[in-house]
């Protein structure tokens, strides 16, 4: 089944040349513009919102990147592109324990991915089917093929919960059959879970019980935030007498600012916690936020400044190499 062709470059606006460094401003710099928590029209927000990360979730990551640069220069955007058989990932999908080839007879609906994404990058799956004897004659019962597929989860979701509403539409004889299901997002999901629901899957045959959906979290990325378990990780860049001196600075949680002190002295690199921060535990508790600093020095600076650093760089006498 073919499916719209995604230029991801094209949505993170950067040449196909660009560094992960330069992917990684310009998502960063278009997340901020587009989070529907500023953006005036949310809807349209979310949508672009959407379309970046999943760009981003492809083009920074050097492996997604690099099979994606092997469709090379015959694929325009907008044009149909038919997936290899079982999609990038090299695998294929099966059904009653035997190959059926590509896994693009699903499609997801409100999961937060294009089908593009889902067939290209370890989307729509089926899992293997189950056999039971059954009490009618001779026949065997077979348990419909569970089905899997991935879901992004915001990390505002992950933070409270949500309820998603996630279409399926499957192949049933020659057609197709498009299924809605209500997706409870638990607080505190992390990343690679599994979101099982019961019987949504695949119908089974003979009397046999149908399988399950099973759709994988893959938390969205935020230009503010890394995400390290239930711990959030910041990176704050510090001017260089911020680190020399000690500062009071604002730094951004998924509740609101907060502001932390940084020390006399701080080394780029250092760590500074800022304990219950982070994303929700199954206990109750959350993990933190992990505040990273960095060191940034201007790139350019008036005659009035270069006076004063070289006066600075004569009166010091601190030495980097001793």
């Amino acid at each position: 089944m073919p499916v719209q062709y995604k230029d991801y470059y094209e949505s993170l606006g950067v040449p196909r040349t660009a560094s992960q460094d330069e992917i990684k401003k310009s998502f960063r710099k278009l997340a901020r513009q587009f989070h529907p928590d500023v953006a005036k029209d949310k809807k349209k927000a979310e949508e672009k919102f959407k379309e970046i990360n999943e760009a981003y979730e492809v083009l920074g990551d050097p492996a997604k990147r690099k099979k994606f640069d092997e469709l090379g220069a015959n694929w325009k955007s907008g044009s149909e592109f038919r997936p290899p058989p079982g999609g990038f990932g090299g695998s294929q999908a099966f059904r009653g324990g035997r190959a059926t080839g590509n896994a693009a007879d699903f499609e997801f609906g409100g999961t937060g991915f294009s089908d593009f994404f889902e067939q290209m990058f370890g989307g729509a799956r089926r899992g293997p089917a189950g056999f039971s004897h059954s009490h009618a004659g001779e026949e065997f019962a077979e348990r419909g093929g569970d089905i899997e597929g991935d879901i992004m989860v915001t990390l505002d979701e992950a933070m409270r919960g949500s309820v998603r509403e996630v279409n399926v539409r499957h192949p049933v004889g020659r057609g197709f059959k498009t299924e809605t299901h209500q997706v409870k997002v638990p607080p505190g999901v992390t990343e690679g879970q599994k979101l099982r629901l019961t019987g949504r899957g695949e119908p089974g045959t003979n009397g046999g019980t149908a399988g399950d959906l099973y759709l994988r979290v893959r938390l969205a990325k935020h230009p503010d935030f890394d995400v390290d378990g239930h711990n959030l990780i910041h990176e704050l860049e510090l001017a260089p007498w911020e680190a020399v001196l000690g500062a009071e600075i604002s730094v951004p949680t998924l509740d609101g600012p907060v502001k932390i002190k940084i020390s006399a002295g701080t080394q780029s690199g250092q760590k500074l916690r800022v304990r219950g921060r982070g994303l929700p535990q199954r206990e109750g508790t959350r993990g933190d936020l992990i505040v990273v600093t960095s060191i940034v020095t201007p790139a350019k600076i008036s005659d009035a400044e270069k006076k004063m650093w070289e006066h600075l760089a004569h009166e010091s006498k601190f030495n980097p190499r001793d």
